[in-house]
């Protein structure tokens, strides 16, 4: 079985709009992608909808003990953390907020282990607050390529911002931009 490759991305206020402007432009990915969006439940059926519009691939609401597929897109549901195990299956959990939120894209990314040969991505896009700043210096140190959205393109330049404060930000890119450098790693 090939190693799982991944990448997490995370998102808060204005992240449908990013993600409509990002997904047209990126090809079937050779990785399962985890889109953490600060959203509540019944609003991301909505959104789950709206991205199967514009990707190339398959969008799904994560559940409970689904495997990570290559090519495939899971969102986080509302009021639930999705926490990774091995890389490559997801366990979903009610929990208290993390950074005044739930689902917090810092549980995801921090659950996130090394895995030697294969490939990850972190990506921190639009956003308020610091969520994902802790997680996204994790998964670099875990060997993950990561990548912020640049303060042109975001609505809002908190998380991204805080994201490049850590210091573990490999690439800062417009939306457009960060489509092209994950078909690039994910080829």
């Amino acid at each position: 079985m090939p190693l799982p490759n991944l990448a997490v991305i995370g998102a808060s206020t204005g992240g449908l709009k990013v993600f409509e402007s990002l997904f047209p432009h990126l090809p079937v990915l050779n990785a399962g992608v985890v889109i953490v969006q600060h959203i509540v439940p019944l609003v991301d059926r909505s959104f789950v909808t709206s991205l199967q519009r514009v990707s190339a691939m398959p969008v799904a609401l994560a559940r409970d003990g689904d495997a990570i597929r290559h090519g495939t897109v899971y969102l986080a549901p509302g009021a639930l953390h999705l926490h990774l195990v091995a890389n490559q299956t997801i366990r979903l959990a009610a929990g208290e907020k993390v950074n005044s939120v739930c689902p917090s894209i810092d549980v995801t990314m921090e659950s996130v282990i090394p895995k030697p040969g294969a490939r990850m991505a972190g990506v921190i896009l639009t956003g308020m607050g610091h969520d994902g700043a802790d997680g996204i210096a994790h998964m670099k140190r875990c060997g993950a390529v990561t990548i912020a959205q640049d303060r042109a393109t975001s609505v809002i330049y908190g998380m991204p911002k805080a994201a490049e404060a850590t210091g573990m930000i490999d690439f800062v890119l417009s939306a457009e931009r960060i489509a092209d450098k994950l078909a690039e790693l994910f080829k």
